[in-house]
């Protein structure tokens, strides 16, 4: 499972780059063939890279979300079913955003756990 994020294939990219130029002045060059076939490398990782701003759910929430998945429950069903109070104690106890975090994370499959900084990402059906 793929976890990096475009900032991390970004900041792998500017430290190569440094060291480049430092190895450049130091007489040690890198051909153009190989710079070119890592750009490109870069490129492709950085277009399959999740995104930055993902949203982030505690550990518990994270838990409930994937078992749903698994389920395959609806959506609609996690916000209607009262079973499910630690869901609504976190949408309603701490931000009236958090809401919209959950279907967001149900949305795309990928989240970070605000606990362990964890990312997790549901496989894809086929």
């Amino acid at each position: 499972m793929m976890t990096e994020t475009k900032r991390d294939v970004f900041n792998e990219v500017r430290y190569k780059f440094r060291n480049f130029k430092n190895e450049h002045r130091h007489g040690m060059y890198a051909s153009p063939d190989s710079i070119d076939h890592y750009l490109s490398d870069a490129l492709k990782r950085y277009a399959a890279a999740l995104p930055d701003d993902l949203p982030v759910i505690p550990e518990e929430v994270s838990d409930r979300l994937k078992q749903a998945k698994a389920d395959r429950s609806r959506l609609r069903y996690m916000f209607a079913d009262s079973s499910i109070n630690m869901l609504s104690d976190w949408w309603m106890a701490q931000d009236p955003e958090n809401e919209d975090t959950f279907a967001r994370s149900w949305v795309l499959g990928v989240w970070r756990v605000e606990e362990t900084g964890e990312i997790v990402k549901l496989e894809e059906e086929k």
